[in-house]
This record gives C-alpha cells, structure tokens and sequence, in this order.
C-alpha cells in the first residue's frame, strides 16, 4: 500500500467522541475547501460504526449545505432513526465552527435473496492501456503546473484513468455528455465490505460532473470557465465490489439548467456487474 493511500485510510478512520458523535480530520482538496467525497465518505463511516456487522450500506442520500474548512475538523452527529427486522436507517449531520455543513441519509440491510437483473455493462477499453492520472496532465501545456500538481496530489491514492479527453484537457467545442473513468485504489484494502463502499463514495464526487461540461465545451474550474460546487448526491449500492480492483465508472449529463447540471452514473465491475448507481446535482455557473 503507498503512503497516500494509507494516508487517505487514516482520514476517513474517525475519532469516536461519544456513542453517536465522532470527529474527522479535514485537509484540502484540488480547490481550497473541503472535498465533497471526503465529507460524504467520512458521513459514511460515522453511520456504519454504529450499525451492525451483518447489514451492508445499500444506499445514502446526502445535501452539501456549506463550504467545508479544510483547516478545522468535523463533527459527525449520528441519530439511529431505525433498526427493523431487516433495514437499518441512519441519519448523519456533519458540523463545522457550529454550523451544519453536510447532511446524509444512509440505509443498511441485512443480506437476502431476490429477484436480480442488470443494465449491461458498455463497451470500453481495458484500463491497463489508457492513460494515467500523470501521463495525462503533464502532457497539457495549457494548464498551469501548480493545477496539474494539485490534481496529482489528490489522486496520489487512486489510480484514475480517462478512457477520454476530460473536460479540462480538450474544450472549446461541445462534445457528446458522456464520460468514461476507470478506478481503483492504489493498493490493496481489507475485506471489510463498508471501507470499499467508503472509497467508491469518496471517488464518485471527483468527476460525476464532467459530462456536463463536456456538453458545453467547458474546461471547469481548472481553466477557469465556470465555477460550481455540489449541491447533492445519492448513491446505490447494487452488488458486492471492491475498490481497490477496476471498476467502470460509466457517467452522463441529462439536464443543465438554471444555473444546475445533473449528472448519472452507473459503476461497474471489471467482469460487468452493476454495483453502484449514482445520481449529483451541482452548481455549474460561466463567470460573468
């Protein structure tokens, strides 16, 4: 395992406080607040540790509510709303300087039979053959050198390769809405099912909204042609994955509108199995 990845490990195992309050650290992210994915993550984690071994995370439901300090830690506030039979609900508010910065809703079930059928996995190259992170942005001569280190810090513990040009590397003219990542940890994790679904969460907020600035030929903030955040995310936890081997993740735009883009995403197991969908709404604005 690198460092980074230990070191992303450490961020998202939270201090427990009390029986339902536990602290993170913060630290910052490619901008100067906290990473959304880390915030959704962490959230994650809180409400696992309090919900038993046998029930699994099959979805969560999250609003970013302000603009995390990466400079101060965070609260995670747990409320047990309920523990039936076969479903475990969790309430999670994450607090910073005294202020409610992200909430998240997270369902938990124990493992069951059913009925079971899939979207089929789309056509895409092997991830061994696509480009890395830093063969990628050290070939753009248009972005300025301190961005494309921030970007490679910040993927330091994932590997994430571009099947292609993201936004940032080619724009100018629209493209189709569609983006292709494929992703995983730069190591091995434990089997622990919860810490997988932890890292894909934490991945999935780091380029949903790509393809909507592929459909307008925006760079984003890396060239600065429009500014944005989060607004909400949710996410569904299929079928069984782990994050430190390839995964697909499969991402459009069918909306942007009023100042909003929507994107929607399906992850995919290297041998083509469903395991996440996910679903973002952020601000996407063009300076004026």
């Amino acid at each position: 395992m690198n460092e980074a990845l230990q070191g992303l490990l450490d961020l998202l195992d939270l201090e427990q406080i009390e029986e339902n309050i536990f602290r993170g650290q913060s630290r910052s992210a490619v901008v100067p607040r906290v990473f959304g994915g880390q915030v959704a993550a962490q959230a994650l984690v809180a409400a696992g540790r309090t919900v038993p071994g046998d029930r699994h995370a099959h979805s969560l439901h999250a609003y970013f509510l302000r603009m995390g300090d990466p400079g101060a830690p965070i609260v995670y506030n747990v409320d047990r709303m309920r523990d039936g039979r076969s479903f475990t609900t969790r309430r999670v508010v994450a607090v910073q300087h005294g202020k409610p910065i992200f909430a998240l809703s997270a369902s938990f079930q124990t493992y069951e039979e059913g009925l079971d059928h899939q979207t089929p996995m789309p056509p895409s190259p092997d991830p061994e053959t696509l480009p890395t992170s830093a063969e990628r942005l050290r070939g753009y001569g248009h972005l300025d050198p301190a961005v494309v280190e921030r970007f490679l810090e910040a993927r330091q513990a994932v590997d994430l390769r571009y099947v292609d040009e993201p936004p940032y590397g080619q724009f100018g003219e629209p493209r189709e809405p569609h983006s292709q990542v494929w992703f995983r940890t730069n190591g091995k994790l434990a089997d622990d099912p919860l810490l997988h679904v932890v890292l894909a969460t934490y991945v999935s907020d780091m380029t949903l909204l790509d393809s909507v600035l592929l459909a307008h030929g925006r760079g984003g903030w890396a060239v600065g042609d429009v500014v944005g955040a989060s607004l909400d995310h949710a996410m569904w936890f299929h079928r069984p994955f782990r994050a430190d081997e390839w995964l697909l993740y499969d991402q459009e735009s069918p909306s942007a509108h009023g100042g909003r883009g929507l994107g929607q995403a399906r992850i995919y197991t290297q041998d083509g199995q469903l395991a996440v969908s996910v679903i973002q709404e952020g601000v996407v604005r063009v300076p004026r």
